[in-house]
Formats: C-alpha cells, sequence, structure tokens
C-alpha cells in the first residue's frame, strides 16, 4: 500500500494537473477529468483514499482536494470512514505529522520567528501592521537539491508569499551543498483572532539522467495571533489536561449518621419516600448494566408512548437518567480538603464547595453529604454523614455526629463525597404510577370531548389582545375539558400576563373554586404570586416553598404570603390559589389533598419540564372529568437539561406540552392551511411586545411560520436605531465575525473563545461611550446580558469585566448561559457562540450542546433583546448549520454584517464540511457528553 506521503503528493499533483481549471466545482466534470485525464498518470486506489481521509483529518491537505476526494468517498463501504476511533486517528495523524514537519533528504528549513515542533505561533499586537515570517531552506546535504515548489495550503487573504526568483516547477531552483534562499510570508491583519496557514516545501534530488529522482515534501505551520493585553490576561492558565484524579470511593464502610436541621419536615419526606417505595416497580439501584440486559424491558423504548406503557416507559427513563447523574456528581468530589468549626453554632462544621453558589454542584438546605478522614486506609472506612444545615456562597455548614466533633482538630484533612438529591427524581416516580391508578388517559391522551360552558366577561385591557382574550375564555369556558388547554407563548407575547388573567378570572368565577398555580422553577412560581397580589385577598393567596429554599431568596413583597412548613391540611385547603414549584407540589398529595379539590391546575413554564415532572402537580390532585388543566409555554423554546444521552435518545427531554403539540391532532393546525388552531383547545399568542422588528424577523420565519406581530413600543424598540456603531443605522442587530480559537485549561472541558471576549468588551466600551449621547438612553448593567453556551466562557467574561476599568460600573452585567435567560429580557444582548474549531463540532451536533444544530438555544438566545442584539461567533463555523446560515445571510443582506470577513477563508467551509461528517468517539467517557462540555447547573428547585 502506498504511503501516506505518496498519497499527499498525489492530490498535490491532481490540483497542479488542474491548472486553469482548479475553480471548477461540478462534479460529474471533476469525476471525469480525474478518471479519464489524471488516472493516465497515476492509480489511485481505494485504499489511497482511505489515506487521505486520515491527511484531511489532519488538514494538511488544500481544501479543494477534499472536495475531490468526497466524490470518491460516496461510492465507498460506510464503515470506511465513520466509527473511526480517536486514539487511532491521534496515532496516525501525529506519526504523519512527524514526517511531514522533519527535515530530510538533507534539507534543513528554519524560520525566523523560530519554530517549536514545526509549527511557527507569533503575536501580532498591531492591527493592520505588517509582519513577516522567513522561512530559510539550506542545503545542509552533499549534494544539489532542487527546490521546486511551495504553497500555502490555506488561503486566507490576510497573508501573501514573497520570494525573489519566484520557484516554481517550470522553473525550479538549484541549491548546491551549503547555499541557502530565503521564502517570506507577509501578514496583514485586520481583526483579532487566530490565522492559521500550513506553508508546503518541494524539493527533488539532482538526479542523472533528469527526472528519474523522486521528489519529497516539508512542511511548516504557522499561526498569527492578533489580540490585546487583555487576550493574554484570560488565556489558558494551565495547559489541558482532561484526566483528573478521580478515586474510587470506599465500599466498605461504616456509617456515621449526621444532625438534620432544625424545623425539617423530615415526616413528610419520609412518608414520600415509603409511598415511592411502594409504587415503584423498578429497583432505584439497578445498575446500566443490568438495565442493558432487561431487554423485554428496553423494548418498550422502541414503541409509541401511550397509556398501556406509560409507567414502565417513565420508570426505565427515569432510572437511566439518575443513573447518569449518580455518575456525573462524582465529578465533585473533593480530596484533602479542610474544614472549620463554626463560630456561632459550635455543633457545625464548615465546608468550601467552589461552585456550589451556581449549583454546580447543586447542595440544598437538608441535603447529605459524605466525608471520610483523608489519611484512613484502613477497611472499612468510617464515613461520616454530614447534613447541609445552610448553604453560604461559596461554603456550606454541615451538621456531623458527636464522633467526629469529638474528634475534630484544625487542619483535619477529609475527602468529601456529592450525592445526588434523589426526593425529585422519586417523586416523578410515584407521578407516573398515580398517573394511571387515577386514569388520566383522557389528560395526557386526550381526544376531542370537550363539554363547553358559558363564556364570561374578560378584563376590558384584553380587548385589544383578541389571542389573550380568546384563552381566557375558553379556559373559563372549560371547552377543553377533560382534555388540557395550552396557551402557546412565543417569546415576548404576554403569556405570563395570560396565565395570571385566567387564573384572577376562575378565582372571582365561584366561591368553590381552589387553583394551584405550578411552575418548575421557584423564579416563576414568585413571578405568578407577585402579579396576583391585590387581585387575589391576601388571606386567600398562599406561596408554599420547600423546606430547602434559602429564605434570602424569596421576594420580600411574599413573605407575608409564604411558608416553608407545610401548615394543616384544613388550613391549606380554604386558600383559594396556592402558589407551588411542582417538586413541591409533590407535597400536597403526600400531604392527603383529596384528588378535584383543585378545580384548576395551571403549570406555567410547562415546556421547561420533563413529563413525570410536569405531572407530579396533577397525579393525586386532578379530577380526570371536573377538573381543568391549563399548560402555558412555547415548544420552540428549550425544554429541560438531560444528562443521560439514552434518556434523551427517547423522549425524557420532551415536555408534555411539547408532546400534545406535535403528536396530538387537537393541538396542531387545520390541514387546510386557513382556519388555524382550534381555539378550544390551544391559544398561540401572536402579539410580540418585546422586540424590535429587525430582532424578531428571523426566530419568526422559522419557529413561528412568520405570525408574529410587532407591538413593542416604539420608543424603546428603536432606541438604538441611530448608534453610530451599527454597521448600518435603523438596523440594530449586528453579527460580528470573528476567527477565535476556542481553547481549555486545567482539567475544565468546558470551552472559551478569549478573541470573542476581546469584540464582547470593545462593543462595552463603545456603549459606556456613547449611552445618554445623541439621543441614546443611559443604560445601567441590568439593562445588558452577555450569552454564552459554555461556562468557561461565562467565568473568562465575568474576569474581564472585573478586569477592564472603564467597566467598572457594568462589571454585574448578567453572563450567563441560554437557560438563565429564558424567561428574560433586556435591552441589549450580546451573544457569544465560542466554537470556532472543526474538531468538537460533530459532537456538539450529537448532544446538542452549544448552539450548533440546536434550534431551540439558537431561538431563545435572538429573542431576549429589546432593541440591540449583537452576536460574536466564527462565520466560517456557524454558516454550516442552516439554521445560523440563514441569520448569518439576513445580516450581510440587511448590511449588519462587520469583522472579519470569512469569504477572506477560502475553501474552509470545505474542510468544515468534510470533518463534521466524522463520528469520532473517545474510550475514556465516564461522564455524560453535556457534563463534559458545558458543566450546567444541576437542578435546585423543589
Amino acid at each position: 500500500m502506498p504511503s501516506l506521503k505518496t498519497t499527499y503528493e498525489v492530490g498535490l499533483d491532481f490540483l497542479e494537473f488542474l491548472g486553469q481549471r482548479i475553480s471548477k466545482t461540478d462534479r460529474n466534470e471533476l469525476r471525469d477529468i480525474y478518471n479519464f485525464e489524471f488516472k493516465r498518470f497515476v492509480t489511485v486506489t481505494q485504499s489511497h483514499l482511505l489515506s487521505v481521509w486520515h491527511i484531511c483529518f489532519t488538514r494538511f491537505i488544500h481544501v479543494r482536494f477534499c472536495f475531490i476526494l468526497s466524490l470518491y468517498l460516496k461510492s465507498f463501504p460506510s464503515q470506511w470512514h465513520i466509527s473511526l476511533k480517536k486514539k487511532t486517528h491521534c496515532h496516525v495523524c501525529l506519526s504523519f505529522r512527524a514526517e511531514l514537519i522533519k527535515d530530510k533528504g538533507g534539507v534543513e528549513i528554519t524560520s525566523d520567528p523560530k519554530a517549536t515542533k514545526g509549527k511557527v505561533t507569533f503575536i501580532i499586537k498591531e492591527q493592520g501592521k505588517l509582519f513577516v515570517v522567513k522561512f530559510h531552506i539550506v542545503n545542509r546535504g552533499e549534494s544539489c537539491v532542487y527546490f521546486t515548489y511551495y504553497t500555502a495550503l490555506h488561503k486566507m487573504r490576510c497573508f501573501t508569499l514573497v520570494d525573489e526568483r519566484r520557484v516554481n516547477r517550470v522553473s525550479p531552483l538549484l541549491l548546491c551543498p551549503g547555499e541557502s534562499y530565503v521564502v517570506e510570508v507577509h501578514y496583514k491583519v485586520h481583526h483579532h483572532g487566530h490565522f492559521p496557514a500550513t506553508m508546503y516545501f518541494e524539493f527533488c534530488p539532482e538526479a542523472d539522467p533528469p527526472g528519474t529522482a523522486k521528489p519529497f515534501c516539508i512542511v511548516r505551520e504557522l499561526e498569527a495571533v492578533v489580540q490585546s493585553g487583555l487576550a493574554e490576561t484570560l488565556g489558558p492558565e494551565s495547559p489541558y489536561n482532561p484526566k483528573q484524579n478521580r478515586r474510587l470511593r470506599p465500599e466498605n464502610r461504616i456509617l456515621e449518621e449526621g444532625v438534620p436541621p432544625e424545623r425539617l419536615d423530615l415526616s413528610i419526606y419520609l412518608s414520600i419516600y415509603l409511598s415511592i417505595c411502594l409504587s415503584v416497580c423498578l429497583s432505584v439501584y439497578l445498575s446500566c448494566s443490568i438495565l442493558l440486559n432487561h431487554f423485554s424491558t428496553l423494548q418498550v423504548l422502541d414503541t409509541q408512548l401511550c397509556m398501556k406503557n406509560y409507567k414502565e416507559r417513565f420508570h426505565l427513563l427515569l432510572h437511566l437518567e439518575e443513573i447518569q447523574m449518580e455518575v456525573d456528581i462524582k465529578k465533585y468530589d473533593l480530596y484533602g480538603k479542610t474544614m472549620t468549626l463554626d463560630k456561632s453554632n459550635k455543633k457545625l462544621l464548615i465546608l468550601k464547595v467552589p461552585g456550589v453558589a451556581e449549583n454546580r454542584p447543586s447542595v440544598l438546605r437538608g441535603d447529605k453529604l459524605n466525608v471520610c478522614l483523608s489519611e484512613d486506609r484502613n477497611q472499612p472506612i468510617t464515613v461520616y454523614e454530614g447534613y447541609v444545615h445552610s448553604v453560604e456562597l461559596e461554603r456550606v455548614k454541615l451538621g456531623f455526629s458527636k464522633t467526629l466533633l469529638q474528634k475534630f482538630v484544625k487542619n483535619m484533612k477529609f475527602n468529601v463525597e456529592f450525592s445526588i438529591n434523589r426526593f425529585p427524581i422519586r417523586l416523578q416516580h410515584r407521578a407516573v404510577e398515580l398517573a394511571c391508578q387515577h386514569r388520566l388517559g383522557d389528560v395526557l391522551f386526550p381526544s376531542d370531548k370537550g363539554t363547553g360552558l358559558t363564556l364570561q366577561y374578560i378584563r376590558a385591557y384584553l380587548e385589544n389582545n383578541p389571542e389573550q382574550k380568546a384563552a381566557v375564555q375558553h379556559i373559563l369556558s372549560g371547552t377543553s375539558k377533560p382534555a388540557p388547554y395550552l396557551i402557546f407563548g412565543p417569546p415576548g407575547t404576554g403569556k405570563t400576563v395570560t396565565v395570571v388573567e385566567a387564573i384572577k378570572q376562575v378565582n372571582k368565577s365561584k366561591a368553590t373554586t381552589h387553583i394551584l398555580a405550578c411552575a418548575p422553577s421557584n423564579s416563576a412560581c414568585d413571578l405568578l404570586c407577585e402579579r396576583l397580589l391585590g387581585y387575589v385577598d391576601a388571606h386567600r393567596l398562599y406561596r408554599l416553598c420547600a423546606p430547602s429554599r434559602d429564605p434570602r431568596t424569596v421576594p420580600q413583597k411574599l413573605l407575608d404570603h409564604n411558608s416553608f412548613i407545610l401548615p394543616s391540611r384544613k388550613d391549606l385547603m380554604d386558600r383559594s390559589v396556592i402558589v407551588v414549584t411542582l417538586v413541591t407540589a409533590g407535597r400536597l398529595v403526600s400531604g392527603g389533598f383529596a384528588k378535584g379539590h383543585f378545580t384548576h391546575i395551571f403549570i406555567d413554564e410547562a415546556g421547561q419540564a420533563v413529563e413525570p415532572e410536569c405531572i407530579i402537580g396533577i397525579a393525586g390532585l386532578l379530577d380526570p372529568v371536573k377538573g381543568q388543566l391549563v399548560l402555558a409555554g412555547d415548544p420552540q423554546q428549550l425544554g429541560p437539561i438531560l444528562r443521560s444521552p439514552l434518556a434523551q435518545l427517547h423522549g425524557l427531554g420532551q415536555s408534555l406540552l411539547e408532546r400534545l403539540m406535535t403528536q396530538n391532532a387537537l393541538y396542531q393546525k387545520s390541514q387546510d392551511g386557513h382556519s388555524g388552531y382550534d381555539t378550544r383547545f390551544v391559544t398561540k399568542l401572536l402579539r410580540n411586545y418585546r422586540s424590535h422588528p429587525a430582532i424578531l424577523k428571523i426566530p419568526n420565519e422559522l419557529f413561528y411560520e412568520n405570525e408574529l406581530q410587532v407591538f413593542a413600543n416604539q420608543m424603546e424598540r428603536e432606541a438604538f436605531c441611530c448608534w453610530e456603531h451599527l454597521p448600518k443605522k435603523g438596523f440594530p442587530v449586528v453579527f460580528h465575525g470573528v476567527m477565535g480559537k476556542d481553547d481549555r485549561e486545567a482539567n475544565s472541558p468546558s470551552f472559551f473563545n478569549v478573541t470573542e471576549i476581546e469584540v464582547i468588551v470593545s462593543y462595552l466600551n463603545k456603549l459606556m461611550q456613547t449611552q445618554g449621547k445623541k439621543g441614546l438612553p443611559k443604560l445601567s448593567a441590568n439593562d445588558i446580558g452577555i450569552i454564552t453556551p459554555y461556562r468557561k466562557q461565562v467565568e473568562k467574561i465575568r474576569k474581564a469585566l472585573n478586569t477592564v476599568a472603564e467597566l467598572n460600573k457594568w462589571k454585574d452585567i448578567k453572563v450567563g448561559s441560554v437557560e438563565e435567560f429564558q424567561g428574560q429580557e433586556r435591552k441589549v444582548i450580546v451573544v457569544s457562540t465560542v466554537r470556532s474549531s472543526v474538531n468538537y463540532v460533530k459532537m456538539d451536533q450529537d448532544f446538542n450542546i452549544g448552539f450548533l444544530s440546536n434550534e431551540k438555544r439558537f431561538n431563545v438566545a435572538m429573542t431576549r433583546a429589546k432593541a440591540l442584539l449583537a452576536v460574536v461567533g466564527n462565520p466560517v463555523i456557524l454558516s454550516k448549520d442552516p439554521t445560523w446560515q440563514r441569520f448569518i445571510r439576513y445580516c450581510e443582506l440587511e448590511q449588519g454584517y462587520t469583522g472579519f470577513d470569512y469569504k477572506d477563508a477560502e475553501g474552509e467551509e470545505d474542510v468544515v464540511s468534510r470533518l463534521a461528517s466524522l463520528k469520532i468517539s473517545s474510550d475514556d467517557i465516564d461522564e455524560s457528553p453535556l457534563q463534559q462540555h458545558v458543566h450546567p447547573e444541576w437542578r435546585s428547585e423543589q
């Protein structure tokens, strides 16, 4: 079989053979040229082509040859170019790279600046200033060598190649022993970023007779880095090392129970645990291997969800998710850590837990951590259980047994084990059991059995919004019962306003009505409760919180309507409206609330909860015949975060709201295309009160059938239309193209992109300098949001905000993931997409990480801004996704594109296409892909 080097040279020869025809793109024409002209001179076997595929991966081959290669790969067995293992790739690529960069044939190539392992990296601190890289080619051998050809395999226009003799294969240069020659690469870059090139030098020994010698090549890589001093500050603190020094948890152990916090309602929790243990048919502790051996059980995942398989399917999916959660939580285990004695309570020890303030991991009051002495090596090892009494910033206060407190001394070192809170997932197991026991089939899989009651009076201010008015009317009339009523609320259309108005009207309609209002998060529940104040009698409105919630997070105005301790059943049953998270709604079931007590159950943000979580607030509480269920949300926005790829694959990530809207005929548009949705069952809100039409346009077209109407206040939405730093006045949308580099550091798998942060800081500085001038509004930190998909990028942006003195007033700008911004809005939104390397793109697509191939994440990020949206990203990478390509093209057509002109990166998109189709797997995966790359916060809502 020919060597990789030979195959590589064949590719270059074909490019040379094309000559003036190199710009041709017609596949059939290129195939004919290759087969009937070029193959007369060289034979390329299938083995050749497979080798070339490896070369493509190393990016040493000209991007146009990647395109030509694809013509042939289409006809080859698919197993030849998929399922390639990462370690095999690394071995082949590294060994081939070593051969390419090695000096050979007596020729030595040095450079100024100096190369390290074949790569010349240099920093340019002044944009637009000429920077010259010199390659010194010296013949150190004993015979003459022809320098026949050289080229750059990347065709970026930011550099040019210069040599005095203009060497090429027609006019080669003879280098006798000791002679040298210089080739220069002139860089002139006008943007921050990373600009690579690969230099290919070709030589041929002098031979007699001429033409009988075999040519050889030497390769050098270049990378120009254009950055500011800020970029140096934000760069990797240490090289990326994915291997973490994790240890196996001791199996042979003696457990010393800890001391729980006071007023923790353990009796309620115990009753829930007991009821769950009796009802769940699969053991919580089944291992992954045991589950996978239950073939008959796994078959249920391949069938369509229905009431017949409802329990079995969701029990299995929840177990798969829990197993992955158990694996992921171990990432946070600590080793050799010290604790301190709490000065205010000598019975508590304080442990520092980095990331706990951001729920990475989630640690709540009442949770348990296990610790053991680091020096303890003798089996069985004593493990001390510590109850969490409080969480304060980056530390937790723990209650341990007297045994540990008595032996505790200063600087004693401990190993710490974190565990998942099984309470929410056990409630979900119980909920799917109760859904079947209480025959909720007509609610979960509804058909047209609507009863239709008399329509009611609606508040006057809804008269101007026909969709909101219709939704409230149908909820009051119960037209959908027993089917749920759905409020489809696209961004900024007043979904929560509609829910609150419906609750108010239902509460007024009959004295005997009892309403349960739920949402997945405390923040959403707090918002519902705040908006109900003044419309529901104070003694009839109740906000029930979980005992684990930090009281300091409760809004001040809700303190009089709130309790952390479950009141008496009679007291609660007298309330007209109870507001509670979905998880805490399970306490009402355990507290003995009768089925049918609540005449109406509202679930806001229903699209953000997995179906078993959603029905915690339904199963055991809703009378399927008399009760009315209302779900409000947007199936086009982000759903729940799952950690198990298998559970995600089989539908656990789909909310009840989305399932109904995509799989049930009652909630879909009529086939005639004219009458729209059946308003007896669903209302789609259409009036957007948030965004400038330019911001709304692409999401409206892609996700909402272009039905959304702009009703945002004109003065607010046009506040930045005359901003002097817009590429086009009147168009407050910017896409700033950046050729950055996605880095990682230490043992964190999360990505960051320093070049994008430089651009973000420049926009913030411009906003700071122009605010309040020339008709622009004055801005506070609360008016601006920065969205990015990676936790490490969030950290680096926050560091930049604290480093740049000019931005000191705005250091509290919210920086977070798309999930953290769902349901929120800002006058100004800046989006950093981070990804700038093709190597991980396919993995991101497979697991819906980052922005690529996740339309819901794109939709949420693009619809948070009221008046100004600035997106920073690599257009070459992003344009591989049709959604992003549409957005970038839109910005180009409207003259809102600025920054690096991606047309200067000629051919880069071909490399992206070829590499993105590879499935590269790792043999060393224990965490879920989500945990590996995004570091999502853990759910902390109960």
